[in-house]
């Protein structure tokens, strides 16, 4: 009986101590497995950690390069902010050195902040470079902003020459002929201007405007009605065109200034309506992305004599 017990007990304590065994082998598999599975989720975060640092080294490489950054100074430009530009200019030049790309984007900060003498001296030399249309461009934008209507169309045609299908500088190329006096010139280069552009807002009501002044009045009408024209920028059509008719009060030379509005909200003389772009002026064409205008009030200073609506103090975001 006793060796009946002692054969029972040391049975029992076997299979305890092989489940006892066999739990811990189970418990230890599953530890192993937790531990796997812990490790390969900590090293897919390494992996992707890893592989957006690459990324962002990567992006930084990029934007570190001279033509990436030429393109952030464009759009920087583009959004206004002109005075910010400079600097990153500067900052360009400095690793890179002075080329006719980083001599065009200086020139046009230079004359949207006011500083035509340097402007102008930037925009020559351009001359001679493969950038030669811009420099022409804008001299002839700075002679329009003196006042200086005839040059400024002799420059904006040398501009033309050299870039024949830009619709925007046709159009500057068409107003400026039209302040000059031009009116059989600036026929051609507004007509090419709205067919290059007919969704152009600066097209449309300049040859509208070219349309007013030769006493094509139905013409002009019909233009104004298949462009959808606002009511506000056909009665800025209709004053500019007295005023360089000389029917109302004179159109005095303008003088360099900040410029006021941006393209998406320009104003027309006598009206302030934000919604409204409102062509007439000499307006800068989109260089490598950059864009803008000015006022019809800066380029025609006798409306804001005669509306009293200020020309100056607001914030520009475009070119003149």
């Amino acid at each position: 009986m006793r060796s009946l017990a002692l054969f029972r007990y040391c049975a029992s304590s076997t299979r305890l101590k092989s489940t006892l065994a066999i739990a811990g082998a189970t418990l230890a598999l599953a530890g192993c497995a937790v531990s796997k599975d812990r490790y390969a989720a900590t090293e897919e975060a390494q992996q992707r950690q890893a592989f957006e640092t690459a990324n962002e080294t990567k992006a930084s490489a990029n934007i570190d390069t001279q033509a990436t950054y030429l393109q952030l100074v464009s759009q920087m430009q583009q959004q206004g902010l002109w005075f910010a530009s400079l600097a990153h200019i500067d900052a360009l030049e400095q690793r890179w050195g002075v080329t006719p790309d980083s001599t065009r984007v200086r020139a046009d900060a230079l004359r949207q902040t006011g500083q035509a003498v340097p402007a102008e001296a930037a925009y020559k030399r351009l001359i001679g470079t493969s950038l030669e249309s811009a420099g022409y461009r804008g001299l002839g934008l700075i002679a329009g902003e003196r006042g200086n209507f005839a040059e400024s169309a002799l420059l904006l045609r040398q501009a033309q020459r050299r870039t024949p299908t830009d619709g925007l500088l046709l159009s500057d190329l068409g107003y400026a002929s039209l302040r000059a006096g031009q009116y059989e010139e600036a026929r051609l280069p507004l007509m090419q201007a709205l067919q290059l552009r007919p969704d152009s807002t600066q097209a449309q009501a300049n040859l509208a405007l070219y349309l007013e002044l030769t006493s094509q009045r139905d013409q002009a009408l019909a233009l104004m009605d298949s462009s959808r024209m606002p009511e506000a920028t056909r009665q800025a059509v209709r004053a500019a065109a007295m005023q360089m008719r000389g029917q109302t009060a004179p159109v005095a030379a303008v003088s360099p200034a900040m410029p006021t509005v941006a393209a998406a909200g320009e104003t027309s003389p006598g009206i302030r309506d934000e919604a409204i772009a409102t062509p007439l002026a000499l307006k800068a064409s989109r260089w490598a992305g950059m864009g803008g205008v000015r006022t019809a009030n800066q380029l025609n200073p006798g409306a804001e004599a005669a509306t009293s609506a200020p020309s100056s103090g607001t914030t520009s975001r475009g070119t003149p």
